[in-house]
């Protein structure tokens, strides 16, 4: 385990919050509920049939974590809540009182009543299954009208890049195209998540092919444009633009391209213009830089909610758990 992991993990312990999973019934969650509750690491709710999980891992001890089962609790608080939030979107209240029951749903909504911290689901869902209800339910945080997901890479050793060689990628899972509004909103809140989860102050740089109007053209406009929205939204925020990748990162380019820039050469916060750019940076620096890409991690919720890989492990459950521990700590 990388020292990252090792911090994120320690910091969640302290934090101690409670934390639903709602694939209750999944073998890697059961694992991964056990660990966490022998680590004190966060209290966790399984949600799932006692007899089910009991019959699915029964060698597992589930000793300190809770189990609630939709079919013998009295969910009407939950089913009044969705009805009055959705009621405005044709949501009746017999549908209402069916949905609950979905666990998807039913964890969503124990965060939002502050039943619990936060969500984590994902190892046997699709990423817009998980991620519908809490869009529906506990929506974007004040200020932010995107979700989007972000990377925290760790790299080398020997890597003079980043903070400690620890850098945030975003967004490379979420948003195919974002607009201008949309990666000023992943910016910011990229720079949430590498300050609360990574442990690193965030010189954010905005990407592009073009440095400082090098080049012209719509997506370059489009880059600049988030730029001046960010700024607005969040004046305290180290962050600059467009810049390109040689000019963010490496401080003798910096000096040629963008000399007048703080951020440029210092980078440790990288805003991709689209997902295509995105999602194929991150993993050309897992591959051939040999970095650990931690993640993804949701962003932009008013409260965490995270989505797994369908291919995670219980370690991976576990360290997704501690991220989303340090959200709601945040």
């Amino acid at each position: 385990m990388t020292a990252l992991l090792e911090s994120i993990r320690r910091k969640a312990k302290k934090a101690y919050k409670h934390i639903v999973l709602a694939e209750g019934e999944e073998e890697r969650i059961i694992v991964a509920a056990s660990r966490i509750a022998d680590l004190q690491m966060a209290r966790i709710t399984l949600i799932g049939d006692e007899k089910v999980i009991s019959a699915k891992c029964p060698d597992v001890d589930l000793k300190g974590v809770e189990i609630f089962n939709p079919k013998t609790h009295d969910l009407s608080k939950y089913s009044d809540l969705l009805y009055e939030l959705r009621k405005s979107k044709g949501l009746e209240k017999s549908d209402a009182q069916k949905l609950v029951l979905n666990p998807l749903y039913l964890g969503v909504l124990m965060v939002k009543c502050g039943d619990a911290d936060g969500m984590v689901a994902g190892s046997v869902n699709a990423t817009g299954d998980v991620l519908r209800p809490a869009l529906q339910i506990i929506k974007t945080a004040p200020g932010i009208n995107t979700v989007s997901s972000c990377f925290i890479m760790v790299l080398p050793e020997f890597s003079k890049y980043g903070e400690n060689g620890i850098m945030v990628f975003g967004d490379c899972a979420v948003n195919p195209n974002p607009t201008a509004e949309q990666l000023a909103d992943i910016a910011i809140a990229s720079a949430s998540s590498a300050k609360s989860i990574a442990g690193i102050s965030p010189k954010v740089a905005m990407l592009s092919f073009s440095t400082k109007g090098s080049a012209k053209g719509e997506l370059v406009d489009k880059v600049q444009q988030a730029v001046e929205i960010a700024h607005k939204a969040a004046p305290d925020l180290a962050l600059d633009g467009e810049l390109q990748l040689d000019a963010a990162i490496v401080e003798s380019v910096a000096k040629l391209k963008a000399p007048s820039s703080k951020i440029a050469g210092h980078a440790n916060v990288l805003i991709f213009p689209d997902l295509q750019a995105g999602n194929i940076g991150y993993k050309l620096v897992q591959r051939l830089a040999g970095a650990e890409a931690v993640g993804p991690i949701c962003q932009g919720f008013n409260k965490p909610v995270n989505d797994l890989s369908r291919g995670c492990s219980a370690d991976d459950v576990v360290n997704v758990v501690a991220m989303t521990a340090l959200q709601a700590m945040n």
